[in-house]
């Protein structure tokens, strides 16, 4: 008989450390597998902006590329023409002056792992710009400082950390959750490398006021003071608002605006992680940034703060842009904010519990708080939300808000009306039980960017 007494071990297949012997293909799968089991589902995860369906098209053609690696020009060449591609898509599509369709290398930008590491490059290029200038006034160029709203995404406070600039925060106040040209008025100096815009923040969703802090830099410029250039900060709405807004200005039809980065594993629809850095020309994007490297063959540039990478999420945006296209793209965009705004629109009429901050107007995605006397928190709301299977974020505002604690639900790619109406009828329930029988003391704080 086996031994079944308590303290008997068990005999786990999970390790810290190599095991010292393999296993067969299928045990090895079948525990992973298994394993896997445990995660949340990824269409019922309302907390990323990170797509979580494609096409089977999509995924066999990346399937199929999953052993190219997009650094290596010379042995994949077509890969890397549509690498290209990809980035004179992007900068077409925000209006980049200077594109010729017959050149894609025309465009100033590049691909990169996500809109991180596309934050890091542009930083970068706005960090070499501004001590270039200065040194070539004779001025000091040893204090660099980064203009941008507390509500950013933590990449930026990232990118000051690292790369050694002076972060220049700009507060966020209960009912007002983005920043305002008066504010940038008075935090710009000499000293400024640039202002960030973020077109979709990560705590709401809203659009910042590109064209009211351009205007502003505009006099101050235009009165002698220091030319500070706009870096737009579209890792979510650089894929929305030019299908359901184009007439919206943000991008570089405003001639201050100098860079943007995309991510393309939000509202580009692919998996992750690919994302985009484009800048308004050459001048923008200092030469001592980009290296020139020759040990894989051809003289090859590169400007990216890894080397290896995977070529395939290059090869699925690629298809996403050509199956769907600009109709493509405004009709999924369209029905997001449409089922959103449907979504906003019950709760407002429905769950009396809640005051709605966003209602899926600029991207899809809603923002709902609790008066400061009600029996329950956000925090219950999303614990109760994880029995019916959701996964959705509850959190508190940035400093000088965070008194506001929110409930952020992000409608994705896949998303379908059925599913909207699905996750009313739990909010729904979920809401009475909690009106019914208090707070369930949950003090769990889940964020996602």
């Amino acid at each position: 008989m086996p031994n079944l007494e308590p303290q008997a071990d068990l005999e786990r297949i999970a390790a810290t450390s190599l095991p010292t012997h393999g296993m067969s293909a299928r045990e090895a799968y079948t525990s992973v597998h298994d394993e896997l089991m445990l995660d949340g589902n990824a269409r019922m995860n309302l907390a990323t902006f990170v797509t979580t369906w494609m096409e089977p098209e999509a995924e066999q053609l990346m399937t199929e590329a999953f052993d190219k690696n997009s650094i290596d020009h010379d042995e994949y060449p077509s890969t890397s023409r549509i690498d290209t591609r990809l980035a004179c898509m992007v900068a077409s599509l925000f209006h980049a002056p200077g594109i010729d369709p017959d050149r894609p290398e025309s465009a100033t930008g590049v691909s990169t792992i996500g809109s991180s590491e596309a934050v890091m490059l542009a930083g970068l290029a706005l960090k070499w710009r501004w001590r270039a200038a200065r040194r070539s006034a004779g001025a000091p160029a040893d204090r660099p400082v980064l203009v941008l709203g507390s509500n950013v995404q933590v990449v930026w406070e990232k990118f000051c950390r690292y790369f050694d600039v002076e972060p220049r925060y700009l507060p966020v106040e209960p009912g007002q959750y983005v920043i305002t040209p008066a504010q940038v008025r008075e935090a710009v100096d000499e000293n400024t490398i640039g202002v960030v815009a973020v077109l979709g923040t990560t705590f709401t969703g809203e659009y910042e006021d590109v064209v009211g802090i351009a205007g502003v830099l505009d006099e101050i410029a235009d009165a002698g003071g220091p030319d500070v250039p706009i870096h737009v900060d579209a890792a979510s709405g650089g894929f929305v608002a030019p299908f359901l807004d184009p007439d919206l200005e943000w991008d570089f039809r405003l001639p201050r605006v100098r860079s943007i980065n995309v991510s393309g594993h939000k509202y580009g629809l692919t998996y992750p992680g690919i994302g985009f850095a484009v800048w308004r020309g050459p001048e923008d994007l200092p030469e001592e940034l980009i290296f020139h490297v020759n040990y894989l063959g051809g003289e090859m540039p590169t400007f990216t703060l890894n080397f290896s990478r995977p070529g395939n999420q290059i090869i699925g945006q690629y298809y996403n842009f050509l199956r769907l296209g600009v109709a493509g793209y405004t009709r999924v965009m369209f029905e997001l904010r449409r089922h959103a705004r449907w979504l906003a629109r019950y709760v407002g009429e429905e769950l009396s519990a809640y005051e709605v901050i966003s209602d899926g107007s600029a991207l899809p995605v809603i923002a709902l708080s609790l008066p400061d006397d009600s029996p329950f928190s956000v925090f219950d709301v999303s614990h109760e939300l994880r029995t019916h299977g959701w996964q959705v974020p509850a959190y508190t505002m940035p400093a000088a808000a965070e008194r506001v604690a929110v409930l952020r639900i992000v409608l994705r790619h896949g998303f379908t009306a059925d599913l909207t109406g699905r996750f009313a009828e739990d909010l729904t329930t979920v809401t009475a039980g909690l009106q019914r029988h208090g707070s369930t003391g949950s003090t769990a704080r889940h964020f996602a960017h």
